[in-house]
C-alpha cells in the first residue's frame, strides 16, 4: 500500500505512475477527494474537541465558584446543554471520519506500488529490456519431443483426479522433480537463506498483507472458513513478521521455502493449454528478503543472481529481462524476469520473477524496524528460486539425446540414475 501522504504531497507523481502502469485514474481521484473531505472534518473535530474541553473546564470553574453566582443552576444548565450539543456533533463527525478512513483504505488497497526510476516506461511486454543471456540454445539433430508427449507426464490421470490443468508424474520423473526441489533448497541454504516449512492455508489478512487480496481474489482458491490456499510461499514467508518490529541489526533476513502453489489462472483461458507450463497446482522454491530501504535494490540484484545460479548449475540456457512499467506486478517497484529456453516452443519462458516491493507490502502487513529511537517500514523482496515444474520441463526438453534424457550433473547426487528413457 502506498502512503496517503504521497498522494497529498505529490499527486502528479502517483498519477503519472498509474498512467505508466496502464491503470485507470478513477480510484486515485476518489482517494484524493475523500482524503480532502476527511481532513476538513478532522479540523472541525479538533475544533469541537477544543470547545468541549473548554466547556468542561468552564463547568468545573463554575461549580468551584458557586458561592459567587446568583444564577448557578441556569449557568450550569446552559453550559451542559452546550456541551451535550458539542458532544453529539463531534460523535456524528467522528462516525463520518471513520467511514471516510475505511473507504480511503479500501481504495488504497487497489492502487499498485510506485515504480522505481530505473524501470523502463512501456505499455506492455514488448517494452521489456533484455539484460543478459547465459548459454546459446542447443541445436538438435531431430525435433525435440515436447514434454507433454512423453508418457511419464500423465495428463489424463491428472484430469481424472483434479480436472483440467492438473498433472500426475510417474516414477523417475517424480523422483527427478523431488531431486530438483532438494537441489534448490540445499543451494539456497548454503548461500545463507534460512529454510522454512510453512502452512499452505493462510488467513485473509495474510493474503492482504502481501497484496493478493482484495485485488486478485478471483485468481485464488478459498475455503469456507476464511482460509486461502497460497499462490506462492512469498505470502507466508513475508508475513512471518507481520505486526512486528525488528531491530535494524537483524536485517537483512534471507528466507526460503518449498511449497505447492495454487492458482485459478482465471485470466489465462485457452493459454498454454498443452502440458505443464500453466497449472492450477505447481511446485516452487521461493526466496524472500526483508531489508532496510537503503539496501533493498542492492539486495534485488543479489536475489536475481541467486535465482540465476540454479539455472547455471543445471546448464540451462536462459535470459534475464527487466520489466517495463506496463508489465510490472501489482506490488512490485522493480522486477527482473528470468526466462528459460523451452526447445519445443522455440522460445524463452518465465521461470522466475524477482521483485523489490519496497515498503508496499510492509505497510499492508505492518512490518517495521527500529533504528535508534525511530521506527521505519522494512522493504520486502521475493523471487522464485525456481518454479520447479518449468525447471523439470526445461531439463526434459534441453537434455534429450536420442531416446533418453540426460540428467544434469548437479542433480546426480540426488538420484540413483543419470538418464531417463523416453517413451513418447
Amino acid at each position: 500500500m502506498i502512503d496517503i501522504k504521497l498522494i497529498r504531497e505529490n499527486f502528479s507523481l502517483v498519477e503519472k505512475n498509474l498512467v505508466n502502469r496502464n491503470y485507470d485514474l478513477e480510484n486515485l481521484k476518489k482517494i484524493f477527494n475523500l482524503d480532502k473531505e476527511w481532513r476538513e472534518l478532522k479540523l472541525k473535530a479538533d475544533a469541537l474537541r477544543h470547545k468541549r474541553n473548554k466547556l468542561s473546564l468552564q463547568i468545573s470553574e463554575t461549580v468551584k465558584n458557586k458561592d459567587k453566582l446568583k444564577d448557578l443552576d441556569t449557568t450550569i444548565n446552559r453550559l451542559k446543554t452546550e456541551a451535550e450539543t458539542v458532544k453529539e456533533e463531534l460523535e456524528n463527525i467522528e462516525k463520518k471520519e471513520k467511514y471516510l478512513q475505511e473507504e480511503i483504505e479500501k481504495l488504497l488497497l487497489l492502487l499498485p506500488n510506485i515504480c522505481h526510476d530505473s524501470v523502463p516506461v512501456g505499455k506492455d511486454e514488448s517494452f521489456n529490456v533484455e539484460i543478459r543471456k547465459f548459454l546459446e540454445p542447443k541445436k538438435f539433430d531431430k525435433d525435440v519431443i515436447p514434454h507433454y508427449e512423453i508418457e511419464l507426464f500423465d495428463f489424463e490421470r491428472g484430469a481424472k483426479l483434479g480436472g483440467h490443468r492438473f498433472t500426475v508424474l510417474h516414477d523417475k520423473l517424480a523422483k527427478l522433480e523431488r531431486a530438483i526441489i532438494n537441489f534448490m533448497l540445499d543451494t539456497h541454504s548454503m548461500k545463507g537463506y534460512k529454510e522454512f516449512c510453512v502452512p499452505h492455508l493462510v488467513k485473509s489478512h495474510i493474503m492482504k498483507g502481501t497484496g493478493q487480496l482484495p485485488k486478485f481474489a478471483e485468481d485464488l482458491y478459498a475455503t469456507n472458513d476464511d482460509l486461502w490456499l497460497i499462490p506462492t510461499a512469498e505470502v507466508p514467508l513475508t508475513n512471518l513478521h507481520a505486526n512486528e518490529i525488528l531491530n535494524e541489526n537483524e536485517l537483512p533476513k534471507y528466507y526460503t521455502a518449498y511449497t505447492p502453489c495454487y492458482r485459478r489462472e482465471a485470466g489465462a483461458y485457452q493459454k498454454d493449454i498443452k502440458g505443464m507450463i500453466r497449472q492450477h497446482q505447481f511446485d516452487k522454491v521461493e526466496l524472500v528478503k526483508i531489508t532496510t530501504p537503503e539496501e533493498s535494490f542492492k539486495e534485488l540484484e543479489k536475489l536475481v543472481e541467486d535465482a540465476e545460479f540454479i539455472l547455471k548449475k543445471l546448464e540451462l540456457p536462459f535470459r534475464t529481462i527487466l520489466l517495463c512499467t506496463g508489465d510490472l506486478g501489482f506490488a512490485s517497484a522493480k522486477t527482473y524476469d528470468i526466462e528459460v529456453w523451452i526447445p519445443s516452443q522455440n522460445k524463452y519462458r518465465e521461470i522466475s520473477s524477482c521483485s523489490n516491493c519496497t515498503d508496499f507490502q510492509a505497510r499492508r502487513a505492518n512490518i517495521k524496524f527500529r533504528r535508534k529511537n525511530d521506527l521505519y517500514y522494512c522493504h520486502t523482496l521475493n523471487g522464485s528460486g525456481l518454479a520447479v515444474g518449468r525447471t523439470l520441463i526445461a531439463i526434459v526438453e534441453n537434455f534429450q539425446e536420442g531416446n533418453v534424457i540426460r540428467i544434469p550433473k548437479a542433480l546426480h547426487k540426488y538420484l540413483t540414475f543419470t538418464e531417463i528413457e523416453i517413451n513418447a
